[in-house]
């Protein structure tokens, strides 16, 4: 995986030649990104799912993510960066069922990882029963599901803990939670990173 070749990026998103993942974590060059958020509305309350990444993970390990992401390689295009939905959480999705979010850039530094992503980012929102998601264990533990309204409070500083409700399988059995979090639990992300993304779905759901 660290030798997947990836295309580069200036901050104007301009390509600018092509890396190994390894050296562009290394380096911190910009690179492409697909990020798929899944959101369902129940009783009229929104809800947000989150992965959380595998103990097994380099990078992250145990902590609540986009709810499916990915790199897009050298030879692939946006719309290939789908396969990620398919791969990590067992959904078949097709483009045409997702809103485009547009691109949004942000940093994480994290030594010696330097991930300068531009995130191509899309929203689909359908009611998806828990039973429905087949997890690749290797990359995802569980799935979670927030209330948008506690995810946008935690984020904007409104609230210090948020509650959650949803599954983590062990030794292929699916185990059911409900857990308190902080911003700790998260992927660092960085703070500008979320309150764009929350002012884009927000957009959305009016």
């Amino acid at each position: 995986m660290e030798s997947e070749l990836l295309r580069i990026f200036n901050e104007d998103h301009q390509p600018i030649g092509v890396a190994t993942r390894a050296e562009i974590h290394e380096k911190g060059y910009w690179h492409e990104t697909f990020h798929y958020w899944l959101m369902e509305k129940k009783q009229g309350i929104d809800y947000i799912f989150l992965q959380l990444r595998s103990p097994k993970k380099k990078d992250y390990p145990q902590l609540l993510d986009i709810t499916a992401a990915g790199h897009l390689l050298a030879n692939e295009t946006v719309e290939d960066g789908i396969r990620e939905v398919k791969e990590e959480i067992g959904l078949s999705v097709h483009m045409e069922e997702l809103k485009s979010l547009g691109i949004l850039k942000y940093s994480v530094k994290m030594d010696p990882l330097l991930d300068n992503e531009l995130a191509h980012v899309f929203l689909h929102q359908k009611n998806v029963p828990f039973d429905s998601f087949v997890l690749q264990e290797e990359e995802v533990a569980g799935i979670y599901r927030i209330k948008f309204t506690d995810f946008s409070a935690l984020w904007r500083d409104q609230k210090e803990y948020i509650p959650m409700q949803g599954f983590e399988v062990e030794n292929g059995e699916k185990n059911f939670f409900e857990k308190s979090v902080g911003k700790e639990q998260f992927v660092p992300h960085d703070q500008s990173f979320y309150a764009a993304l929350i002012n884009k779905i927000q957009q959305e759901l009016k």
